[in-house]
């Protein structure tokens, strides 16, 4: 089942109907087909406001860091009816691209000697509330097919699923109690010194202990590594340096020494630090409301629906729906670079 987008010929927006009926008004020279994918057509009459059905459509989104779910569901007066879902595959070659941009950028400035070398000029980096741009392209990801649908289909309730993830939690396997949430496991000024006392001021690796002693990190911070006493072993400045540049060759011997085990949490990041971000950005198209991942996970149990991104974002938006409405078209979203 695939549905069409209706406007009239004002630009009013009206009830979505099924492509089928969508091509037959086409083939009888009543409608204008405006887009194909998805189907959008135009009307070459204009309707009046006491005909346009008013039922509210609710706009469900799942967000995440690689895969968005986006669904949206028109509350008719028998049932819910699902009329799109998708599902956004974000970019994540962003940061990369970035790293061999600076890379061009500071080989260019190094051999350009006549300029007068400045300082602390980047302000745009150092404002206040500001978010990472290969985090901000993901968001803004989500606006641009969110603004791209208001201009087809009303959208009067914008449904969230907000994002909470306690990294500590993850990072340790179990929840912890109440009064551990306040022990952070960064120790930040202290943390090379909480490492050392760990280790006994002993390197790690050949057992000394009267000699320079450093802090490496097991994940290099290149690679998305914690400043963490889970990723942090004590070596001395010979070891040091032979895993210099192999660090990973070296990564599951030096967890096993610590007892610890190897987590990347760009993914969980990438998520909790956008969503103030986006909630904002939302809240300026239609009401936003949040809901929690537990009760998405119980719904959609309840109801029988199976386990997708772009299901889970029809079940965020609020409305009961049954198995076989979820069987639409799911809409593949790539955002391009220009």
């Amino acid at each position: 089942m695939t549905y069409c987008f209706v406007v009239d010929s004002q630009g009013n927006k009206l009830s979505p109907t099924k492509e089928n009926r969508a091509w037959y008004l086409i083939r009888k020279q009543k409608t204008v087909l405006k887009s194909k994918f998805p189907m959008v057509i135009q009307l070459k009459k204009e309707i009046p406001g006491d005909e346009i059905d008013t039922s509210q459509v609710h706009l469900g989104i799942d967000d995440g860091s690689k895969f968005v779910g986006i669904a949206l569901v028109q509350k008719c007066k028998t049932r819910n009816k699902p009329v799109l879902k998708g599902t956004i595959e974000l970019r994540t070659d962003v940061k990369e691209k970035m790293s061999v941009r600076k890379g061009y950028r500071r080989y260019r400035r190094q051999h350009k000697k006549y300029r007068q070398a400045r300082f602390d000029n980047r302000s745009s980096s150092k404002r206040e509330g500001r978010i990472p741009t290969s985090i901000k392209q993901k968001k803004y990801s989500i606006l641009r097919v969110v603004k791209q649908l208001q201009k087809w289909i009303r959208i009067d309730h914008i449904y969230l699923e907000d994002v909470f993830i306690d990294i500590r939690a993850l990072e340790k396997g179990y929840k912890p109690y109440r009064w551990e949430y306040q022990q952070s496991n960064r120790l930040d000024e202290n943390i090379r010194k909480a490492v050392l006392l760990r280790d006994q001021n002993t390197c790690q690796d050949c057992g000394l202990t009267n000699t320079r002693l450093e802090v490496h990190h097991i994940i290099p911070r290149r690679l998305s590594g914690s400043d963490s006493v889970h990723n942090l072993i004590t070596l001395c400045s010979v070891c040091h340096e032979k895993v210099t540049s192999d660090e990973l060759a070296h990564t599951k011997r030096f967890y096993q020494k610590i007892k610890s085990r190897k987590i990347i949490f760009a993914d969980a990041m990438h998520v909790m630090q956008g969503k103030t971000f986006l909630q904002t950005k939302l809240k300026n198209i239609a009401p936003v409301s949040q809901t929690t991942g537990g009760d998405t996970a119980n719904k959609r149990i309840d109801w029988g629906v199976e386990k997708t991104h772009a299901n889970d974002a029809i079940v965020i938006s609020g409305s009961i729906v049954r198995p076989k409405q979820c069987d639409i078209k799911n809409w593949v979203i790539k955002p391009m670079r220009k």
